[in-house]
């Protein structure tokens, strides 16, 4: 799906406002631990990594999509900062850019669900801690899917995205499957002017992780120190009201 989504997803995410509530979140967790090289794991865009790099950062990206992958590096080209990109998916990370490489790693805007089975969960985990020296910082950011799953959310709020005369609507929203996974589906709808509205769809499974299993995936992988966040401006975790969960860890001395 995110090959095909690349060309509109810097229209579907309002990332000055996005990064206007998440950069001071990031920058004070990454100040606080003095950490200068960023990794950030499912870069999609890349829009994460340039507002670090244009505030000093050492960062570099990995994305599953090469599409995602070139997008970001044009990006990081035209906001003329040096970021490094490379097509790497998750567990395969440290292979990618180097064990022991990082000060911290992200992993934002609920990319983990992607990983859709326990064991590929444990080996992406390791595999985020193997690209951080010891004692390193790992910041995730997820829907609660505590909620998700209490309540059946659907539907998520729509995304309007106007250009000149073009305009466009992005749609998105779960199917529960039977195997206990999410199909998450995204139309796409645009018209120019007052044009007759052309639309896409694209889907890729997830699988849902509540605050209790990925607590436990993250300290059995070498995480420690775990705190968690109901969304990106810091505000406490609440497992039914928050819109987020976001954990911020660290690996234990000696984890590599």
């Amino acid at each position: 799906m995110y090959d095909a989504f690349s060309s509109d997803y810097d229209r579907f995410v309002d990332w000055p406002g996005r990064l206007k509530l998440e950069l001071p979140f990031l920058l004070g967790h990454l100040n606080a631990r003095g950490a200068q090289r960023v990794l950030d794991a499912a870069c999609g865009t890349g829009w994460h990594a340039i507002a670090l790099a244009q505030r000093g950062f050492d960062v570099a990206g990995g994305d599953l999509s090469a599409s995602m992958v070139a997008r970001a590096t044009a990006n990081a080209r035209e906001a003329e900062v040096t970021a490094e990109f490379r097509q790497a998916g998750f567990g395969d990370l440290a292979s990618a850019f180097g064990r022991d490489s990082f000060d911290a790693v992200l992993c934002l805007g609920n990319s983990l669900p992607h990983v859709l089975d326990p064991a590929h969960l444990t080996r992406t985990l390791e595999d985020f801690a193997a690209c951080l020296r010891p004692g390193g910082m790992l910041i995730v950011q997820n829907r609660n899917f505590d909620a998700v799953l209490a309540t059946h959310q659907r539907w998520m709020e729509p995304q309007v995205h106007r250009e000149g005369e073009s305009e466009w609507l992005f749609l998105r929203f779960y199917d529960f499957d039977p195997d206990g996974l999410l199909t998450f589906n995204v139309i796409t709808l645009r018209r120019e002017a007052d044009s007759a509205w052309e639309q896409a769809t694209g889907s890729t499974r997830l699988r849902p992780q509540p605050k209790a299993e990925l607590a436990k995936a993250l300290s059995e992988s070498g995480f420690e120190s775990l705190t968690f966040f109901g969304d990106m401006s810091g505000s406490g975790f609440d497992a039914i009201s928050s819109g987020n969960l976001a954990i911020v860890c660290r690996t234990r001395k000696g984890i590599a």
